[in-house]
């Protein structure tokens, strides 16, 4: 019972670890001192990890939560290791006043993730009909 114990541990201070960065690669894509290339791989990570469209959708068993599992922690690594030093522990401790100061919310990325459900839905919606040609 103790090793499951210890294990749970382990995945929660993962978990918290992966949050805590992603919050870094949200200030790191709107930091001037950053890269482009860390840039575009720190919005890219963001976006899949937030979006609620996956690349392998979760009801797939195994492979469904298997990108989740390796895709956000590569592109979070990849792109810490693309940021300066300096300026990555300045944008950690940014990010930890802010998740301090409450859960930071977004609501440019809350419709943009709307807009993208209403325009996936629309597109399912029209798939079964006609396009007009015979």
């Amino acid at each position: 019972m103790r090793d499951a114990a210890g294990a749970l541990r382990w995945a929660r201070r993962k978990v918290d670890a992966v949050r805590a960065d992603t919050r870094v690669l949200v200030l790191a894509s709107r930091d001037p001192r950053v890269p482009w290339p860390a840039k575009a791989l720190a919005a890219l990570t963001v976006a899949y990890a937030l979006s609620p469209i996956d690349l392998v959708p979760d009801f797939i068993p195994v492979i469904g939560h298997l990108d989740d599992l390796v895709l956000v922690p590569l592109g979070l690594t990849l792109a810490v290791r693309l940021i300066p030093h300096p300026v990555l522990a300045e944008l950690r401790a940014e990010a930890a006043r802010r998740s301090a100061d409450g859960v930071p919310r977004s609501r440019a990325g809350a419709i943009l993730i709307v807009l993208l459900w209403l325009l996936a839905a629309a597109w399912v919606a029209r798939a079964p009909w006609p396009q007009g040609r015979p």
